[in-house]
């Protein structure tokens, strides 16, 4: 079970915070608002990810560029993918997970498709465009997406700050409380 952000919620200095969660749920924005607030570098896997014409990295080449990126000493990790999240979250202090209902998940993915209709906001080359099968993933995502998704944090270090927020007003009251930058 993945512990709730509460109201007044404490919220620790990190360095390193991984934000995953359903594909529309707001990773992206919260993980740009968080890095604002904390002064911590944003690293937007998407942007490593996807080659011009949206053509997949190479497994091998991938995993070596998450390495290199979660090796650094501090930073905001944004995306989930999967194949590589025991790498990231070996390194983190913090995982903050997105679990926001598909009620919010499918209209945030068609807001940001139609807002962005092929403009290449999410990788250099790849315009924004309805792909139905993505869709059908987000829909997807409480069955398939999420249970895979817990399976790798049960295997988190306890060390581990594991954050669940699961409404947009729960991630606006977390930011709240990142007032100060870290060190």
């Amino acid at each position: 079970m993945i512990p709730h952000a509460g109201r007044g919620r404490y919220v620790p200095a990190v360095q390193r915070v991984c934000v995953v969660g359903s594909p529309g749920a707001g990773k992206s924005t919260f993980a740009a608002a968080l890095a604002r607030q904390t002064g911590l570098p944003l690293i937007a896997l998407d942007r490593h990810y996807w080659r011009p014409g949206w053509v997949a990295a190479e497994p091998d080449e991938w995993t070596a560029t998450v390495t290199a990126l979660a090796a650094r000493p501090r930073w905001i990790i944004d995306g989930n993918y999967g194949g590589t999240a025991a790498l990231r979250f070996a390194r983190a202090d913090t995982i903050i997970v997105l679990d926001l209902p598909r009620t919010v998940t499918i209209p945030g993915v068609l807001r940001r498709t139609l807002r962005n209709w092929h403009r290449c906001v999410q990788a250099d080359g790849c315009p924004e465009r309805l792909d139905c099968g993505f869709l059908w993933f987000v829909w997807r995502w409480p069955q398939d997406g999420r249970l895979r998704l817990l399976a790798k944090l049960e295997q988190v270090d306890r060390a581990v700050t594991v954050i669940r927020l699961s409404s947009h007003r729960e991630t606006e009251r977390y930011l709240a409380g990142c007032t100060s930058p870290a060190g």
